[in-house]
C-alpha cells in the first residue's frame, strides 16, 4: 500500500508506482511509454508500475497501487474508450433516412385509407403491415457484403485486415498514431556507427567494448555491443582478467584485459563525457560526438590504454 518501503533489484518488476529514496537504477518502461531505451531513475524519481529493472538496486517508497498507478490509469482509459465506427454511422444514417421517408408514406397512406372510409379493424392491420415492410432487414447483410469487397482486394496485395470495418476506418483517418516499439521497430538496440580513433580499427574497438559489457545480462546497450562484436570477430589477442559492472554514478563500466604480450590493458566504456574525462584530450573525438548526436544517435565512448593515453570512440 502507499507509504510502504520496497527494494528494487536487478531483473525484477516494479510492483507499484514508487519514489526512489536511495540508489540509482535504469528501468525499462517500454510497457508503459513505448520507449525501448532504459530510463535512469535516481533519488526523487518515480519508477512506474510494470517497469523492468535492468541493473543495480534501489530503495523506494510506494506512492500509488492498483488502479491509481500510471499503468492502471492508462488501462482504465483504454477500457472506457468507445468510438462509433464510420460504418455504424453510415448504417444509422441510412436507417434514419429510410425510417423518415417510410414514416411520411405511412402517414399519407393512413390518411387516404381513413378518407375512403376504411374501418378501424381494417386500418390497424394495414398500418402494422406498412411499418413492418419499412424495416430494412437485409441492410446489415448488404453492408457486410460490401465491406468484404475492400479486404478481398487488399488481400490480393498482401494486406490482411483483421476486421472488415478496418478498411473503411483507414480510409477516413486524417492522423495515424502508432506505437513504434515492437510495432514499427523490433524493440532492440543496434550499433549504428563505429568511429575508431588513434589508429584502431572497427572490429578492435567493438572487441574492447564487448570486454567492458556485461555477459548474460539484460542491458540492451551491452547486448547490442556484444552482438555487433560477434558479427565482426577479431583474432583472440586479448583475454578478460576482471570486469567491473556499470556504475550509474560514474556512468561507465570497466574491464581489465591481458593482450598477447601479457601486458594488462584498462578498458572503459560509458557516456562520452565520463570517458572523455579519463582519456587523453581529443578535439576530434569531441567534434565527432557532436556530429553523431546531431543525427539523433546515442553516443557511447570506449577508451583503452595502460596509462589513459589512447582512446577510441
Amino acid at each position: 500500500m502507499a507509504g510502504d518501503i520496497i527494494t528494487l533489484t536487478l531483473g525484477g518488476l516494479v510492483p507499484a508506482d514508487a519514489r526512489i529514496h536511495s540508489g540509482e537504477i535504469p528501468v525499462d518502461q517500454s510497457m508503459l511509454t513505448g520507449e525501448s531505451a532504459p530510463v535512469e531513475a535516481g533519488r526523487g524519481v518515480t519508477a512506474y508500475s510494470g517497469a523492468l529493472i535492468r541493473r543495480g538496486e534501489a530503495v523506494a517508497e510506494v506512492t500509488a497501487i492498483g488502479a491509481q498507478t500510471k499503468f492502471g490509469q492508462t488501462a482504465g482509459l483504454v477500457r472506457s474508450a468507445h468510438v462509433v465506427s464510420t460504418q455504424q454511422k453510415t448504417v444509422f444514417g441510412v436507417v434514419r433516412n429510410i425510417a423518415a421517408c417510410n414514416g411520411v408514406l405511412i402517414l399519407c397512406m393512413s390518411a387516404y385509407a381513413y378518407c375512403i372510409g376504411l374501418t378501424e379493424a381494417e386500418l390497424i392491420p394495414l398500418i402494422l403491415t406498412a411499418v413492418l415492410a419499412s424495416i430494412p432487414v437485409a441492410l446489415p447483410a448488404t453492408f457486410t457484403l460490401a465491406a468484404a469487397l475492400g479486404p478481398r482486394e487488399l488481400a490480393k496485395k498482401g494486406v490482411l485486415p483483421t476486421r472488415l470495418s478496418a478498411v473503411d476506418e483507414a480510409g477516413t483517418m486524417d492522423v495515424l498514431c502508432a506505437d513504434k516499439t515492437g510495432t514499427l521497430t523490433r524493440n532492440e538496440l543496434k550499433v549504428g556507427k563505429t568511429q575508431p580513433l588513434g589508429g584502431s580499427d572497427e572490429a578492435y574497438v567493438l572487441a574492447l567494448a564487448a570486454f567492458a559489457s556485461a555477459e548474460g545480462g539484460q542491458d540492451p546497450v551491452d547486448l547490442a555491443i556484444r552482438a555487433a562484436s560477434a558479427a565482426k570477430p577479431v583474432a583472440p589477442s586479448c583475454s578478460l582478467v576482471r570486469f567491473t559492472p556499470f556504475d550509474p554514478a560514474l556512468r561507465m563500466s570497466e574491464a581489465t584485459v591481458k593482450n598477447a604480450a601479457g601486458a594488462s590493458l584498462r578498458v572503459i566504456k560509458g557516456a562520452f563525457a565520463s570517458v572523455a574525462g579519463l582519456a587523453a584530450p581529443s578535439p576530434g573525438a569531441a567534434a565527432l560526438e557532436k556530429a553523431l548526436e546531431a543525427q539523433s544517435l546515442r553516443v557511447m565512448a570506449v577508451a583503452a590504454g595502460r596509462r589513459r593515453r589512447s582512446s577510441s570512440v
